[in-house]
This record gives structure tokens, C-alpha cells and sequence, in this order.
């Protein structure tokens, strides 16, 4: 556990902050180097086509070159991301950004590399603006002892002055469920006089509740309202509601929401849908409804993640009506079909049995040129096996195999063992085999699927010595008779 941060003064910060342009020709420029980047960069290297650029008599500013960096992170396009990053720190007229380059380098090359850069930066005054990245991954991956070790190295280079490195602890010992760590980080910063923000106050209500319960959260809550350099809106009340949510206080949840309601605007919809998913937690339809009409008020696109919420939200409150119409209005508006949205309605049918409902569905997705995910897949199977449709239930598992290569999903044990199960009830051994091959191609076979083929094969009197096989390179043993 890092130790007590040393005294610092307050920081003091020179310069004007305004990027240099190098060129008055900087309008046309910027679209000559937008075109090379947008027709040539995934094909030749960023660096390559800076420097011919350059080279060429053109000039680039700061401004220009973050704004195409941030092009390529928004689009995914991380390696090409880093190379310009790395070409910028080559520049001595061009200011470059290290805590994006940090981040770029965990994205292309995993943390080893970011941390030995990170190292390299220590010794230059750009460290203190970098570390964030880098603590960021440690607590994304949940690695304690490596985030502890860098808090430790930041105290004693007395770059612990914000709430928020304080506040990426608290959220990795919640994960983590260290929550006496939590409570320990915060009078760690009061003892250190660093401010404690609204993040650090429901992050530290979240511990309060797993800990002593909910008297101990409405003494912190208490302390927040008496803190005149945090304004309480409607993510604290949400973070009340659901601590109150948890302990069965729903007269308390439900006025906590509606203070809440009040402290909403116009220019944000997420503290909407963070009041439609508790409203539908409390089972308070009318709520979920009128929070979800309120917030086709602000501006902006509904996303689809707006729409699964409220579809979730519905699903949950048994208001299979509702939710066709909201999913409706959205099938109506979509530019993109995404499945992700037809699947929630999808799994609602296939669970409740209305199996033609969702068959139907699935026929409107693909009509409607959306491309089924192993999401979809899975939804379909478990629906089929639950209604006996066994050969719908193969094709999907197949075509879900297929998806496998680009996700991590895995298909349960139970559809599995039910469609091995079919093949034994219906003899066909020639499709168990070539069930029980994609499992083992897949890493999914399991011992109750190798005794139930080497029965088939028993019963058919054909010899197994495959099988066998993929059951020593899959180092499973019968352990007893079948």
C-alpha cells in the first residue's frame, strides 16, 4: 500500500497552451494532409507519409496532427495512431502528446512496453501529464500490486495532487472487492488534503454500503451535501437509490429518483438511462416510460445503447407490449441494423416460449440485412432445444461456430450435452463425430460428451480410435466406467 503523500506547493503553470501553426497555409494543408491519410494510410506507413509531406515543401501544426491522431484512435486504427505519435516525437517544432502515446502503446504492444516507456519519461517533466494511462490499464486488468507500486513511485515523485488517480484505486479495490481499501483511500486523501470529488463520494458510498450498510452510507451521503465544492447531482442520487435499492428501502429509492429527476438537463442523456434502469429494478413502469419520453427531449441521435437499455428495462418489467413498440419506433429510425437491439426482444421471446415470435423476428432481422451475432446464435438454440426443434438447434450452434474465431463466447455445456443427446436418441453417429471434432477443434469438449460418442460407437459395434485420440490430446480420462 502506498505511503502518505508528501507535502506539495501549488502547482504553477507557464506558457500560453496555444499550439504554434508553422504555415499560414494551414486550411489547405490540413485538407491535402487529410486526403493522404484517408486514401493511403492503411497502406503505407504514417511515418512515411508525414515525412513526403514534409519533404515536399508542406508544413503541419500540432493542432492538425492531433486532430488526424484522434481520427485513427476513434476508428480503431491504433497502430497507425502510435506511428504518428512516434514521428511527432521527432519533431522539434511539433508538440506531441505522451499520455496518448502511452495509451497507444498498451493498445498495439500490452503493458511491458508502456511500462519501460513510462520509465524512459520519468526522467523528463512530461511524466507527471503520462502516468494516467498506464494506472488506468493496471486497474482495468485488476493488477493490486502493480497499481499500488505505481501510486507508490507517483507519492514520492509528488504527482498525487488530483482526486483522480485516488478515485482509479477506489474503483480497482471495488472490483476487486477490497472495500475497506476504499475507505482507507479516502481518509488517506483527506489527510493529504486532496479534494474529494463527486466520483470519489459515490465510489465511497458504493464501499460504505458492502461494509456497515445503509446508515453509514447516508453519513457520507450527509457529508456530501455539507461539502460546498461538490454539487450533487443526479449521479450521487442514483448511487443512493441503488444502495437503497439493495436494502429493500423502495419509498426511499423511489423519492431519492425522483430528487433526481429534477437535477437532470437537456445537453446529456446517460443520468436518464441510469433512472430508467433503477426505476425498472424498483418495478416502476410508469417511471422506466416517463423517463424514457423525457429523453427524446435532449439533443442529439437516440443511440442504439439507449434503446437496449429501455428494451432491458421493459423485457425486465414483463411489458412485452411496450417494448415491441419501442423496438418498432426503432427499426423505423435505424440507419445501421444492429442486432444487438433485435436480440433483446429476440431473447425475450425465446424465454417466455414464443418461439414463432422469435423466428419471425429473426427473419425481419435478415430481411432487414442485419447479420445475427453469436448472441443471436445462442438465443435461437436455446430456444430451439427448449421447443425440440434439435435440427434448427444444430444449424445455429454451427453457425456460431463459425463466429467463434473473432469473440470470446462460448456455447453452455447444457445445449451441448442436449444436441449430443439428440444424435444418441437418433443413431446418427456420423453427425456425433463430426459434432464431437468441431468441439474438440474448438477447445470445447468436454468428458459427458466423450462418453456418450464412445457409447454410440459401442452400441454400432465401429471402432473409436479417434475418439480416443482427441480425448489424450484434450488430456481427459474416463476416470470410471461408463
Amino acid at each position: 500500500m502506498y505511503t502518505r503523500i508528501r507535502s506539495v506547493t501549488k502547482a504553477r503553470f507557464s506558457g500560453t497552451g496555444v499550439t504554434r501553426l508553422v504555415s499560414s497555409r494551414a486550411s489547405t494543408d490540413r485538407n491535402g494532409l487529410r486526403e493522404i491519410l484517408r486514401k493511403s494510410g492503411p497502406r503505407r506507413s504514417v511515418v512515411s507519409l508525414l515525412q513526403d509531406w514534409v519533404d515536399s515543401g508542406h508544413a503541419v501544426s500540432s493542432s492538425e496532427l492531433r486532430f488526424i491522431s484522434n481520427r485513427l484512435v476513434r476508428s480503431n486504427r491504433y497502430d497507425l495512431a502510435l506511428q504518428m505519435m512516434e514521428w511527432m516525437d521527432t519533431q522539434k517544432d511539433v508538440a506531441y502528446d505522451p499520455a496518448l502515446r502511452l495509451e497507444l502503446i498498451i493498445k498495439n504492444h500490452g503493458l511491458k512496453d508502456a511500462e519501460e516507456y513510462f520509465e524512459q519519461l520519468l526522467s523528463s517533466r512530461v511524466a507527471k501529464s503520462a502516468y494516467f494511462p498506464l494506472l488506468r490499464a493496471y486497474v482495468k486488468q485488476k493488477l493490486v500490486k502493480e497499481a499500488e507500486a505505481l501510486m507508490e513511485k507517483l507519492n514520492g515523485l509528488g504527482f498525487l495532487l488530483t482526486p483522480h488517480p485516488f478515485n482509479e484505486m477506489m474503483k480497482l479495490y471495488e472490483t476487486t472487492y477490497q472495500y475497506e481499501n476504499v475507505v482507507m483511500v479516502i481518509s488517506l486523501m483527506k489527510r493529504n488534503k486532496i479534494p474529494i470529488n463527486v466520483l470519489s463520494y459515490n465510489l465511497w458510498m458504493n464501499a460504505c454500503c458492502e461494509i456497515s450498510g445503509v446508515a453509514a452510507v447516508e453519513t457520507v451521503y450527509r457529508e456530501m451535501t455539507g461539502d460546498k465544492r461538490v454539487q450533487v447531482g443526479w449521479s450521487s442520487l442514483c448511487t443512493l437509490a441503488n444502495v437503497y435499492i439493495k436494502a429493500a428501502f423502495h419509498d426511499k429509492a423511489n423519492f431519492v429518483l425522483e430528487s433526481a429527476e429534477k437535477t437532470l438537463n437537456r445537453s446529456n442523456r446517460l443520468g436518464y438511462f441510469f433512472l430508467i434502469t433503477l426505476y425498472a429494478s424498483l418495478g416502476h413502469k410508469q417511471g422506466v416510460i416517463r423517463l424514457w419520453e423525457a429523453s427524446k427531449s435532449v439533443s442529439g441521435r437516440i443511440t442504439c445503447a439507449n434503446y437496449i437499455c429501455v428494451l432491458s428495462s421493459l423485457v425486465k418489467l414483463g411489458d412485452l407490449a411496450e417494448a415491441e413498440r419501442v423496438f418498432d419506433e426503432w427499426e423505423t429510425n435505424c440507419c445501421n441494423y444492429d442486432v444487438r437491439v433485435s436480440n433483446v426482444l429476440l431473447g425475450a421471446y425465446a424465454r417466455n416460449g414464443q418461439i414463432r415470435k422469435a423466428e419471425s423476428l429473426h427473419n425481419r432481422v435478415l430481411e432487414r440485412g442485419g447479420s445475427p451475432n453469436y448472441k443471436t446464435w445462442e438465443i435461437l438454440m436455446e430456444g430451439w432445444v427448449k421447443c425440440q426443434s434439435m435440427e434448427k438447434a444444430i444449424d445455429a450452434m454451427l453457425q456460431a461456430f463459425v463466429l467463434m474465431k473473432r469473440c470470446h463466447w462460448r456455447p453452455s455445456q447444457n445445449i451441448i450435452l442436449a444436441i449430443a443427446d439428440y444424435f444418441e436418441k437418433e443413431e446418427k453417429i456420423d453427425e456425433a463425430n463430426t459434432f464431437v471434432r468441431d468441439l474438440h477443434r474448438l477447445g470445447l469438449a468436454s468428458l459427458p460428451v466423450y462418453r456418450l460418442v464412445l457409447r454410440m460407437h459401442v452400441h454400432a459395434q465401429r471402432p473409436a480410435f479417434d475418439i480416443f485420440e482427441m480425448m489424450k490430446l484434450d488430456k481427459i480420462t474416463m476416470g470410471e466406467e461408463m
